[in-house]
């Protein structure tokens, strides 16, 4: 019972010293190609943080603003209760046609509305609701940009630190004329932990990627639908005979 127990003592010991050796036989190359993969990483997972917090803000509030949305009687209700929901891309939309619809009723500066906007203006409305999804759209693809640079441009970062690090072991040990095991280990184990850094940043960024593009993908699609529902309310309340 003893001896399992020191053992497990002693092998986080043991990998941590093997870390550090390792680390002091790294070439000085390989350790700038390291320090830019940890530049990396915290850019990666600053990035993952905050578009999941954004994502998930974003569909809480687009819930809520449904919810709202199909509850009042006409479709401009809520633009005239001057409702403001900073961070909604629904309400976003909304906002936007509810702009461009008020403008269209209210014609040549009128300060009452008018019954009904015609066929022209209301393709207007549509415009500024197809602009205003686009733009809400990339808000939220914002910065993912850099997950793929992470997932892409990590692990050959590290295989460049790999094949230097070997290529200046093999140099070493040509000059010394000495191929011994003990004469190589220490430079190839310090060259293979810059591909073991940059596994590490592509890993993680890979998986958030993904599930941060189909998160996107979901929330457009919901900002079409929207959009298209939102023009056909206006139609059928709005648009005129001519």
């Amino acid at each position: 019972m003893i001896a399992p127990f020191l053992f497990a003592q002693a092998a986080p010991r043991t990998g941590q010293y093997e870390l550090v050796y390792i680390w002091g036989q790294a070439t000085p190359e390989a350790k700038i190609i390291i320090g830019l993969l940890m530049l990396f990483s915290i850019l990666a997972w600053t990035v993952m943080i905050s578009k999941a917090l954004q994502m998930r803000r974003a569909r809480r509030l687009n819930r809520f603003f449904v919810v709202e949305f199909r509850n009042q009687q006409q479709v401009l209700d809520l633009y005239d209760r001057r409702i403001q929901a900073e961070g909604c891309p629904l309400f976003n939309v909304y906002q936007a046609g509810g702009v461009e619809l008020d403008a269209r009723l209210k014609a040549k500066g009128g300060k009452t509305r008018l019954e009904a906007v015609s066929l022209k203006g209301m393709e207007h409305v549509k415009r500024s609701l197809e602009n205003t999804v686009a733009q809400e759209s990339l808000k939220l693809e914002s910065g993912l940009i850099l997950l793929a640079i992470a997932v892409s441009g990590a692990p050959f970062l590290g295989l460049l630190g790999t094949v230097w690090g070997v290529m200046s072991t093999f140099g070493h040990v040509a000059q010394q004329n000495q191929a011994t095991l003990s004469a190589m280990a220490p430079g190839v184990a310090a060259a293979l932990i810059t591909t073991v850094a940059g596994l590490l940043v592509a890993i993680p960024s890979m998986f958030g990627y993904n599930w941060l593009v189909h998160t996107l993908r979901v929330l457009t699609v919901e900002l079409d639908n929207f959009a298209q529902e939102l023009v056909s309310k206006m139609e059928t309340e709005y648009l005129g005979e001519d």
